[in-house]
């Protein structure tokens, strides 16, 4: 395993003017060690956390930070500027600038180095030696870990001490950048995929403990004197995030912390940053006097503080105010105020992101009630399809096999089949409603969601009707949710009270509103897939197999599925052929990769090759997000290559007039294909089209450097070029 951070990381003499030059400088020095492989793309990557909030924080720290695809390993690169860069510091430009690069997936062996880099830039110490260092393989090792900032350096002698070297801190600004600068790295690693050091850790082995800083520090930082220690115990639970869960979360934290201990008071505080959260102990917080929010973003599952005295501000001034919201929430536990219970956040909701706007949240909830419909749908579906194999396509004027079963009888078997899957396949319009509506507003959209979607069905208005009483089952469960009522009755509103009114409302505009306009449109889409020929059928293919490859798996492959799938309830056949189309497309991203990797091995990094083995049954089960690992790496070649090879395969399958009665399946549901050599030539056409396209793009650019463990595979092409 590599060195978090080498000798060729460090610059004592970084000559940058901003922070874009400083990251591109310091980003130069990781592609040249070989920790990052596209500058480009790893500095777009940088720019847009930077643009989310600065990374300057008090004390001259500058910490530049990313997860990036282009990184091949957790790196650190240091940089020192004489004059000084501006980061966003309200206290000015920043000297000491860590560029942290981590890759999609997180290293627990280089976070832990990350944890005991936080704990080091606690000690004041510790940076006076970073900033009068004279070497870079001593920076090196000091940031390392592997040299106490005591220690003399190699190039000293006893006449220059080190001390001498530069003038030492004042004894106020070091603490509170070494205070700052250790919470935004420690934070910096919970974001990198491990976990954020809590004040007071225990050193790791070999290590010299850090001094942790006095307790009077936050107030002292915020301008305020320290508190005199309190005689009676008080305990407070506290939460604190900001908009990108990093430095922000975690400087608040121990600031309340550590004015907690100079007022006497025990803090505990849940940390709701970038890599999730650890959810305090539930006896804490039973046991907590007094709560805490020092946030900008949504409090997740903030029901559990109810009932308690709270003080509810902005995370800065959890940063700033310390020991005043400790002294606030105290004063309210003594006068007995407490907050209101908390409406339960919808579990689409609870990992929504800062800013997210109405459109995405649509999304969210859409998205939702289609999760849980597949299992329906492709249980339903290919029972379904099992059935016509076995007992022909006359199988659906079956009696009823309750009525008449005969053991010995393929046509009794295949009527069980289709009357199972038909039941089954029932499901999926009140599924779609209620788990849209259940995104909303929880469990109490649910009721008025199911009892929708069934609305929907009666009135013949399928699955756009499904989509519509979701979404006005889930606003009004909302709605009612936001009326103020008594305590006493607050017990059964979820019981009783949401789920009657929400269904009466919802039934009433599905039966009498917007049930039957929905249900002409319906028909009329019903009719016009069932009239597709010629050009407008070759056309909806190709936009089909576009959407299918264009996220892989993501909310437009989705759409496009959900489109095919709905079809499937009123078949036709219109509707069997876009179903045959968008699983055709659906094939080919996976099936290109794999066979893209096969013929021109030296093209593709050892895991993708790697990866390109298991994209052979991926793609072959129809699960496009087996392309996944190959776009994540090289988006702009190899989405438009897929989209490509997509849009061929769904415009020759429909032009073919292949059908498919099947909602999944991939090749094993072949001979339930109607056409079905047909269809396997569309897929084959399509997957040629991709891989020929991905192979040139990729074959354009050369490789800058081979890296360890990532040697080309023989594929008799003779070309090195960049994964």
């Amino acid at each position: 395993m590599s060195e978090l951070i080498t000798a060729e990381l460090v610059d004592l003499d970084l000559s940058a003017e901003t922070k874009d030059a400083a990251a591109r400088a310091l980003a130069e020095r990781m592609v040249a060690a070989g920790r990052v492989t596209d500058l480009a793309g790893f500095l777009a990557d940088v720019a847009a956390r930077e643009a989310q909030m600065p990374t300057g924080l008090d004390g001259g720290i500058g910490i530049p930070h990313c997860r990036s695809t282009h990184v091949t390993e957790p790196t650190l690169a240091f940089g020192r500027s004489a004059a000084g860069i501006d980061f966003g510091a309200p206290d000015g430009p920043a000297d000491l600038i860590f560029l942290i690069a981590a890759p999609a997936g997180g290293d627990a062996d280089h976070l832990s180095i990350l944890s005991t880099l936080a704990r080091q830039l606690m000690d004041e110490t510790f940076t006076g030696a970073l900033r009068s260092a004279t070497a870079s393989e001593r920076t090196a090792a000091l940031i390392r870990g592997d040299e106490a900032p005591g220690e003399p350096a190699p190039e000293q002698t006893e006449a220059e001490p080190a001390a001498e070297q530069t003038e030492p801190e004042p004894a106020a600004q070091t603490a509170g950048m070494a205070t700052a600068a250790g919470a935004a790295i420690a934070a910096a690693t919970a974001e990198a995929g491990g976990e954020a050091p809590a004040p007071g850790d225990a050193p790791a082995p070999g290590e010299a403990p850090a001094p942790h800083p006095p307790a009077e520090t936050s107030a002292e930082l915020a301008g305020q004197p320290a508190p005199a220690p309190a005689s009676a115990h008080f305990r407070i639970v506290a939460v604190t995030s900001c908009p990108t869960g990093i430095a922000h979360t975690y400087m608040a934290a121990e600031s309340l912390e550590q004015a907690g201990k100079a007022a006497g008071v025990e803090v505990a505080v849940e940390t709701q940053g970038s890599a999730g959260f650890q959810r305090l102990d539930p006896q804490l917080v039973a046991e907590a006097d007094g709560v805490i929010f020092a946030h900008d973003v949504e409090v997740r599952d903030k029901e559990r503080f109810a009932g308690k005295p709270t003080v509810d501000v902005g995370v800065k001034a959890g940063i700033g105010r310390a020991a005043e919201l400790i002294a606030e929430v105290r004063r309210k536990a003594a006068h007995g105020e407490v907050s209101a219970p908390a409406r339960a956040a919808a579990p689409m909701d609870k990992d929504a992101e800062p800013g997210d706007g109405f459109a995405t949240r649509l999304r969210k909830w859409l998205m939702t009630g289609v999760s849980y419909m597949v299992p329906f749908v492709a249980a339903g579906g290919l029972l379904i399809a099992l059935a016509f194999a076995i007992g022909g396509y006359t199988i659906n004027k079956a009696p009823s096999v309750a009525d008449h079963f005969l053991w010995t009888e393929s046509t009794s078997w295949a009527a069980l089949l289709f009357q199972i899957g038909g039941v089954a396949f029932g499901f999926l319009v009140p599924v779609l409603a209620g788990f849209i509506a259940y995104g909303m507003a929880d469990r109490p959209g649910l009721v008025p969601g199911f009892v929708g979607g069934a609305i929907a069905l009666t009135v013949n208005a399928g699955f756009l009707g499904g989509l519509i009483a979701g979404l006005l089952a889930g606003a009004v469960a909302m709605a009612i949710q936001r009326v103020r009522i008594p305590a006493p009755l607050r017990g059964i509103m979820p019981v009783v009270v949401i789920p009657l009114l929400s269904s009466v409302v919802v039934g009433f505009l599905m039966f009498l509103v917007v049930g039957k306009p929905i249900a002409a449109l319906q028909k009329g889409l019903t009719d016009w897939l069932s009239g597709l020929t010629g050009a407008n059928a070759v056309i909806l293919g190709a936009l089909l197999g576009l959407m299918m490859c264009f996220d892989l798996g993501g909310p437009l492959n989705k759409v496009a599925y959900a489109f095919a799938v709905g079809g499937l309830a009123t078949p036709n056949a219109g509707s069997l052929k876009v179903m045959a189309a968008v699983m055709a497309a659906g094939m080919v991203p996976p099936l290109a990769m794999a066979l893209a990797t096969t013929v021109r091995g030296r093209l593709f990094t050892k895991a993708e090759r790697e990866n390109g083995k298991a994209a052979w049954v991926l793609g072959a089960s129809f699960i496009t997000e087996g392309a996944i690992p190959f776009a994540a790496a090289d988006p702009l070649r190899v989405i438009p290559s897929a989209m490509a090879g997509g849009a061929v395969t769904g415009a020759l399958s429909m032009a073919f007039g292949c059908t498919l009665r099947a909602p999944h399946g991939g090749i094993f549901v072949v001979p339930l294909i109607g056409q079905p050599l047909l269809y396997l030539l569309a897929i084959a056409a399509g997957t040629g089209v991709s891989t020929a396209l991905v192979v040139l793009l990729k074959g354009l650019r050369k490789r800058p450097h081979t890296r360890p463990g990532d040697s080309p595979a023989p594929d008799g092409a003779g070309v090195t070029v960049a994964a």
